[in-house]
């Protein structure tokens, strides 16, 4: 959904965000009393925040391995040609086992973090990648363990910034940090 106005995030909006992402399910009702509103106003608030492209979903984290999943790895892939990286992109994404594909700088054009049952379904995927038009090269690594692994997470430590309508960055709360 596209932000229908410039909205700038106030301390609740990042309280209640926080609180969205420590427990999503948590009632309404609970949200208000930690951040001093009542249910109707915390929906009123995160319904803009919804509209405004702040909160992009909901989703449930799961344990991969427990789904059959127990390989993890990161694949570096080389484009021949950059105008040919959209569509190597859209036939990328179309992978359900691709769970991350960013265009990075370095010696890849593509990073691309999988998930796969096993070796044989690794080795499956990095063959029909290797045939996609468009890709000249892939190197594999495969994750041995993992020590830490998460997602966005608002914190006090951490200065957060929105960008301008003209691209520059603009602290949020008035430069203050979110609390």
């Amino acid at each position: 959904m596209k932000p229908t106005e410039e909205h700038e995030l106030d301390e609740i909006d990042l309280k209640i965000l926080a609180l969205l992402q420590e427990h999503c399910k948590l009632p309404l009702a609970k949200i208000g009393q930690r951040v001093g509103l009542s249910a109707p106003a915390v929906i009123e608030r995160i319904k803009k925040l919804e509209e405004n492209g702040v909160i992009t979903g909901y989703t449930a984290l799961l344990d991969a391995r427990k789904l059959g999943c127990d390989i993890t790895a990161f694949i570096g892939v080389l484009t021949s040609h950059p105008r040919g990286i959209a569509d190597v992109e859209q036939q990328i994404a179309s992978r359900p086992e691709v769970l991350e594909c960013h265009h990075v700088t370095g010696s890849y054009t593509l990073l691309l973090k999988v998930k796969t049952a096993n070796t044989t379904t690794l080795e499956t995927l990095i063959s029909d990648l290797r045939y996609i038009e468009g890709v000249s090269r892939t190197e594999t690594m495969v994750v041995l363990s993992t020590h830490t692994e998460r997602q966005l997470r608002l914190r006090p430590e951490l200065p957060l910034q929105r960008r301008s309508r003209r691209g520059e960055p603009k602290p949020l709360l008035g430069g203050e940090r979110a609390s």
